[in-house]
This record gives structure tokens, sequence and C-alpha cells, in this order.
């Protein structure tokens, strides 16, 4: 769609005022997602690390427990199985974790102030833009580990749900990559950053049901793991992979307070969803206008 030349000598008010927001909107976003794509072709060791390290936990925590019971876990299926989903939603954790670091080195090389002195038509376009570039690249990331248990492992039984199984990642990405913008905007520098990363990595992993189940956890710990949202992601692709038949009042989270079915653990997952976002654009918006 291309833009009037009339409207192109007009200041950033008028042209507001007076032209369709909506060429805009959608030429500032595939711009600055385009930036975004052209950094990872430009340093592509983040992408690939992102891919590698899910293949290397996959690969020593199957060796590891390669010879435990088959009746220790949930529908007696080996711990590879049981292993999988979890892997598969900890790389989607580990992508979008990393969406706010472009933001944070624009803030320290002060390009990001640049942006916003700009005439944008929406100051949105930068937080959907990061979302669209993270989505994407955390997407081919999980096909890569998908693949990888599709194939080899044989992890994966049902793969007719596939669909299923990439809406549960999108809204797990969109959860936590809200979180890392914000973060972006919040913390002082890319050191800050960086070690808070590295602070709440592992804890997330060894607190959500990734690893081990919930009977598996003391009391105290099986707290932690439902106030997780990843355990409610895991728990979901964990039947969804499993069973060829899904059954939405399945109780897939059980623990001595509480069940949560299938369908109650995807309603979590979208309120807590819906939730970040409005605090996220609350709390960008509070900071910079």
């Amino acid at each position: 769609m291309k833009i009037k030349k009339s409207l192109i000598n007009l200041t950033p008010n008028q042209i507001i005022e007076q032209a369709n927001l909506i060429p805009y909107i959608i030429i500032e976003i595939i711009a600055l997602t385009k930036r975004l794509y052209l950094q990872i072709i430009r340093r592509p060791s983040t992408f690939i690390a992102g891919m590698i390290q899910p293949l290397l936990w996959l690969f020593l925590f199957g060796a590891l427990f390669q010879n435990t019971p088959v009746n220790l876990f949930t529908n007696n299926i080996k711990y590879e199985q049981f292993l999988s989903p979890g892997i598969i939603i900890f790389t989607s954790f580990n992508g979008s974790i990393n969406a706010g670091l472009p933001l944070m080195f624009d803030r320290e090389f002060g390009f990001l102030n640049r942006l916003l002195i700009s005439p944008l038509a929406i100051r949105d376009s930068l937080l959907i833009s990061s979302l669209i570039s993270i989505i994407t690249i955390t997407l081919f990331q999980t096909f890569t580990i998908i693949s990888f248990n599709i194939f080899f492992l044989k992890s994966i039984t049902n793969i007719y749900s596939f669909h299923t199984i990439i809406q549960i990642i999108i809204l797990t990405t969109l959860n936590i990559a809200t979180i890392s913008i914000c973060l972006a905007f919040i913390l002082p520098g890319h050191i800050e950053f960086l070690a808070l990363l590295l602070l709440i990595n592992l804890p997330t992993l060894f607190s959500s049901t990734a690893l081990a189940p919930l009977s598996f956890m003391p009391y105290w710990l099986q707290i932690i793991a439902c106030l997780n949202p990843i355990t409610y992601a895991i728990e979901i692709l964990r039947y969804i992979c499993s069973d060829q038949t899904i059954n939405y009042s399945t109780k897939i989270i059980k623990t001595v307070w509480f069940n949560f079915s299938l369908y109650d653990s995807i309603l979590i997952l979208v309120i807590i969803n819906i939730i970040s976002f409005i605090v996220v654009k609350y709390i960008i918006k509070y900071k910079y206008e």
C-alpha cells in the first residue's frame, strides 16, 4: 500500500490527524521486526545456542535416567517421553526470556531514545515487533526439538494435535517475552539483565514439572511448582503428546489441595498472558510517556 506524497512533508501531528494510521502502523512494525531479524542473522550464536542447549539437556538427562522404572511415571511411559515436553517448553522459555535483550542494548546505545522521539504512529509497535520476532524465532527453535523427538527419540506419539502444541508454545512465549521486555525497560543495564536471567533460569526449570512429576516433590516445592506458569504449559503438552484422544475434562495436575483439568490449565495460561500483557503495557507507558 503506497502512502501519498502530499503527506510526507506534513508535521507528525498533521500526519496522525489527517492520514489513515493503519499503513503507518504496518510499515513501522515491518521495519522494526526486520531490524531484529537482521540482528539475529548478523549474530547467530545465541540463536544456534538456543537450539543446542535443549538438545544437550534432553540427551544428558535422558541418558542419566534411562534405567528409571517405567511405572514411576504417569501412564507408564519412559523417561525420555516424560522429559520431552518439558524440554520443548523450556526451549520456548529460553528463547523468550531473551526477548528484552535487544531493547536493553538499544537503551544503552541511545537508539531507543531516537525511536521514542521519532514520529511513531503508535509506540506499541516497539512491543509488537519484539513479540513477532521472538515468537517466530522461538517457534523455529522449538520445531527443531519437536522434529528431533519425533524422528529420533519417538517420544511424541500424538502428532495429530500439532496445532494445539503450537498454540501452547505461543502462549508460553508471549507470557515470558512480555515479562522480559518489561525487565528491559526497568533494569538499569544489560549486566543486571543478564544476571537476573542467570538467577531465574535454573530455578524456573527445577521448580516446574519438566524433570520430575509433582508426586516426586515435597509439599513446599509442589506449591512453588503450581505457582509456576511453566508447569501448566508442560503438563498440557505432556498430556497432548502422550494421549491419542484429548479430553479437556481430564485432570492433568493433581495435588493434595486441588486438581486442574486440561481446560483449567489452558484457561490459567490465557489469564496469565492477559494480565502480564496489561501490566507490562502499563509499566512501559508509565515509564516513557
